[in-house]
């Protein structure tokens, strides 16, 4: 580690690195300080089969937390510091340091006494509405393609149901022995073919030019927020995923785990409701944030509820089908829960979509 740290700008001594058990994408280690005042510092290795452009990943997380580094510093914010993430350069000047092996590194600055969340309540909810607005709010006037997909086509349903279309043909073809997997889940696919035409709607509402893109961050989970003491939203991290998209996907995705009264892998269907409480919350401070939005985008907020809800369904349905390539699963119909959980997740979205409209129509 220490051979990897010396590649970088790091100006103060600092003491071996210490393993975080963080994430499940990139390998995480802090680098603390050896005298008390100084800089502590955030290594990570970059899981490049994921992030295969890394040069553009990395020019990502510079443009932007530059953008918005640059806005705090005209509105005169004190502790900026704390605000906004700081990567830390070669010492040729680049964002990331590849190893002779073929590794990634990079280091960021350490952003002392600060604390990520895991359960939300719905006051919780509020203020995290409110950080991932103001964040959109900073990027709003950032082109969208001024930033790379760091992963192409990651919020696109279209893409996603032509993964799904392709693993079917692989069965159909016998290309693949998984003929029984798709024989068994007849209903679903033929529920989850039903609303495609509805699901594609952004895409089609884009290319119209009536729907626009801005930065998104894309991961939207309350812990890749960072508290500080008193409980407040200090600074969005975990920015691998920031990149061109819908406000409707952000949106869409933190409803899809925050306000999900059962689990993502629930196996109980009947546990699997829409938290209004905390739908209400997150959105009232989300709406006191985000006042870029257009009226298009605001009312089409519930269908981002939905639109996530399906996408991650035809994911975990697609990996189901081609035997369970991508995600890790911890038993053998892992994917198949996952898609019904997530299936279930949509049903229970269309219910409560004219009461999440009502809200919204009341917060605005």
């Amino acid at each position: 580690m220490k051979d990897i740290l010396q590649h970088f700008a790091i100006a103060n001594e600092v003491a071996e690195p210490e393993p975080l058990k963080i994430g499940i994408i990139n390998d995480s280690y802090v680098v603390r300080a050896k005298k008390s005042g100084e800089k502590s510092y955030f290594l990570q290795r970059i899981n490049h089969h994921i992030f295969q452009n890394v040069e553009g990943l990395q020019q990502n997380i510079y443009k932007v937390t530059n953008h918005i580094r640059q806005k705090l510093e005209a509105a005169g914010e004190k502790d900026i510091a704390r605000k906004v993430l700081e990567l830390v350069p070669t010492g040729e000047g680049k964002l990331y340091y590849q190893t002779p092996q073929g590794d990634y590194w990079r280091v960021y600055v350490l952003i002392e006494n600060a604390f990520s969340q895991e359960k939300l309540t719905p006051a919780s909810a509020e203020l995290t509405g409110e950080a991932f607005g103001r964040f959109q709010c900073q990027l709003a006037d950032l082109p969208f393609d001024a930033l790379c997909e760091s992963i192409p086509n990651f919020h696109n349903i279209e893409f996603r149901l032509q993964q799904l279309d392709e693993a079917i043909r692989d069965i159909q073809s016998a290309k693949a022995d998984r003929r029984e997997r798709l024989e068994a889940c007849k209903d679903l696919l033929e529920a989850i073919n039903s609303r495609r035409e509805e699901m594609c709607l952004a895409e089609r509402l884009f290319r119209e030019g009536k729907l626009p893109k801005h930065i998104n961050h894309c991961d939207t989970k309350v812990n890749n927020i960072l508290f500080d003491e008193e409980g407040k939203p200090i600074c969005i991290v975990d920015l691998d995923t920031v990149m061109p998209g819908f406000v409707l996907s952000d949106f869409g995705d933190f409803m899809r785990s925050a306000a999900n009264t059962g689990k993502e892998d629930d196996r109980d269907l009947d546990a699997i409701h829409v938290d209004l409480e905390i739908f209400e919350a997150y959105t009232r401070g989300y709406l006191k944030e985000a006042a870029f939005l257009t009226d298009i985008e605001k009312e089409l907020l519930p269908y981002g509820c939905r639109l996530l809800s399906y996408m991650q369904t035809v994911r975990f349905f697609t990996d189901w089908l081609n035997g369970d390539t991508y995600y890790k699963i911890q038993y053998p119909e892992h994917n198949l829960v996952r898609t019904k959980a997530q299936w279930r997740l949509f049903e229970e979205q269309e219910k409560a979509e004219e009461e999440m409209k009502a809200i919204i129509k009341r917060l605005s």
